[in-house]
């Protein structure tokens, strides 16, 4: 099946780009544009796309309003430039499912949409790092046991996850392709029960594995 999109953002040369990397995928097709939260809304009511993809400051209704208009009855994902946390607790409780930043490319921007139309919330790793840092300030970690089901090159990618790297940095950063990454990634993801990388970094907190990676700026 061919999951169809709006794309909400006011500025068009977004709204291209979006379009190209969603459109080169064969089970995605952008349906419309809109230039504004009003149009967006409008649009969505009319053209009952899957999944809309609004931008937050836009004239007339903002991102943040035309996901209170249209969710949960439409799939929303936030993009957007801005990722203050007052945005993100917004937008989650407006029904978004998930706050994606535009710097965070093109496989999280497809992944934010298949994420949502599987029924599951993907927020940026940048945001999740630090949503997820700021559950310690009130004091250090405690490690659970150390028994747990991941191979050591596992907890490697368990640690570049919950710093908010993408497939392609853990790659880098373990000499090997972003495939093999994702790959991995999955696996940790069956092993631990987690929906997502949010739920691998939860994880990660939870147990004390992440704790020294709270401390690098």
């Amino acid at each position: 099946m061919t999951t169809r999109i709006l794309i909400a953002d006011d500025q068009e040369d977004i709204r291209s780009g979006f379009r190209l990397i969603l459109d080169s995928q064969p089970d995605m097709t952008v349906v419309g544009e809109a230039a504004d939260g009003e149009t967006a809304v409008a649009l969505a009511r009319e053209l009952r796309p899957d999944v809309v993809l609004a931008d937050i400051r836009m004239p007339r209704l903002d991102g943040l309003e035309v996901t209170r208009l249209l969710a949960p009855r439409t799939r929303v994902v936030v993009v957007t430039t801005f990722d203050l946390d007052e945005y993100v607790h917004t937008a989650l409780r407006n029904g978004a499912c998930g706050f994606l930043l535009k710097r965070s490319g093109p496989a999280l921007l497809i992944e934010g949409v298949r994420a949502a139309m599987a029924g599951d919330t993907l927020i940026s790793p940048q945001i999740t790092v630090r949503l997820l840092s700021r559950l310690t300030q009130a004091g250090p970690v405690a490690a659970r046991p150390a028994a747990h089901p991941l191979t050591e090159r596992e907890v490697d990618i368990v640690k570049l996850v919950a710093r908010g790297l993408t497939n392609a940095e853990i790659g880098a950063e373990l000499f090997i392709s972003a495939g093999t990454a994702k790959t991995h990634i999955a696996n940790v993801q069956a092993k631990l029960g987690a929906r997502n990388r949010v739920g691998i970094a939860a994880w990660a907190w939870e147990h004390g594995i992440a704790k020294a990676e709270a401390d690098t700026p």
